[in-house]
């Protein structure tokens, strides 16, 4: 009889046992993990009450409505601040932006970064890919029918840029000119073309391809290949007569008066956009984005830039659009005038004397 009880005693405890190591085991089992303080931190914020983004006007007005405000609501989304996107007339305005604090973050071209690192006032943030590449290419467009084979055949002819700010439409052509030995100190641009016109932009340029007035214009490869600029006729009546380059794709820059926090910020949430929002990353800044050294990809954009501020030193060649030198033929036709009075007076003294 003890025998029994001790027996059913023990069966007891041993099953309160098995009971409680069970429990703890599913507890466990559905614990929620432990998370330590510093994986709980919060991710750093925009010390900025309000992030001003510039956009250069570069493309048709009102897809770029369309874009600056789908920006403007993905960053205030993300970073919980006020975002103002803006698009300004001019580069120019976008640079004296980050001069006086009033803008933090601009797309420009390789051009106007060039200008703002050397001026200490902004630096390169980010950059995008134009089809997997840090670059793109800069062309010459000729009607199709005309049978140049490169632009040395275009000596003596009239030619378009399209504006002497243009990176692809005037700095690296000009380059290119100057590397192939066709411009130098003995030979300007009026005296290797016939005439040198500059446009309002890529658009301008071609259509006086168009209409006959120049052989050539100097533009983006993206102009011609894409469907942002040229309508299908317009296409259809051209061709790419050449290409030279590399031209460094268009830089995504910060003013250097921002903290290296909201940098950083600015930064990761900018390079989120290559998973969260591709389409909006591709209308806004033409691919996906990346890191870069700024020195070295604006190495040759600096390089077009010391041969065109040496421009006025080659040859006889103006920038004034004539294909001449503006200055040495005003000065021309102020002797022959002088010459011409002289001659006058002193045949009239002649004359008053032989009377005499």
């Amino acid at each position: 009889m003890n025998y029994l009880k001790s027996f059913k005693f023990n069966c007891s405890v041993t099953l309160t046992l098995l009971a409680t190591l069970t429990g703890f085991s599913q507890e466990d089992a559905n614990a929620t993990p432990t998370v330590s303080p510093a994986a709980q931190a919060p991710q750093p914020k925009l010390s900025l009450e309000e992030l001003v983004v510039a956009l250069k006007a570069n493309k048709n007005p009102e897809s770029m409505l369309k874009e600056q405000e789908a920006l403007q609501n993905y960053l205030k989304g993300k970073l919980g601040r006020e975002v103002k996107v803006i698009i300004p007339t001019s580069s120019a305005a976008i640079v004296e932006g980050f001069a006086n604090g009033t803008v933090d973050v601009g797309y420009l071209s390789s051009t106007d970064a060039a200008k703002n690192l050397d001026e200490k006032a902004a630096s390169i943030l980010l950059i995008h890919l134009r089809n997997g590449r840090p670059h793109y290419d800069s062309v010459w467009l000729s009607l199709f029918e005309k049978d140049y084979e490169s632009v040395e055949d275009l000596k003596g002819k009239p030619v378009a840029f399209a504006k002497p700010s243009s990176t692809s439409g005037f700095l690296i052509p000009v380059r290119d000119l100057h590397e192939r030995g066709l411009i130098n100190e003995k030979v300007g641009l009026g005296d290797f073309f016939s005439k040198t016109i500059y446009g309002t932009g890529y658009v301008s340029a071609v259509e006086k391809v168009l209409s006959g007035e120049v052989e050539a214009a100097a533009v983006s490869d993206y102009v011609f290949l894409g469907d942002k600029y040229l309508d299908e006729v317009q296409k259809g009546q051209l061709r790419i007569l050449q290409k030279q380059g590399p031209v460094p794709s268009h830089t995504i820059c910060y003013r250097l008066s921002l903290s290296n926090e909201d940098r950083d910020v600015i930064k990761s949430t900018l390079l989120a956009m290559n998973d969260d929002n591709p389409e909006l990353r591709d209308n806004a800044f033409n691919g996906p984005l990346i890191e870069v050294n700024p020195q070295e990809h604006l190495k040759v954009t600096r390089e077009a830039l010391e041969i065109v501020a040496r421009l006025d030193e080659f040859g006889s060649g103006s920038k004034d659009g004539s294909g001449g030198n503006a200055s040495s033929k005003t000065l021309l036709i102020i002797i022959l005038v002088l010459l011409g009075i002289a001659l006058v007076y002193f045949m009239s003294r002649s004359g008053r004397r032989l009377n005499s």
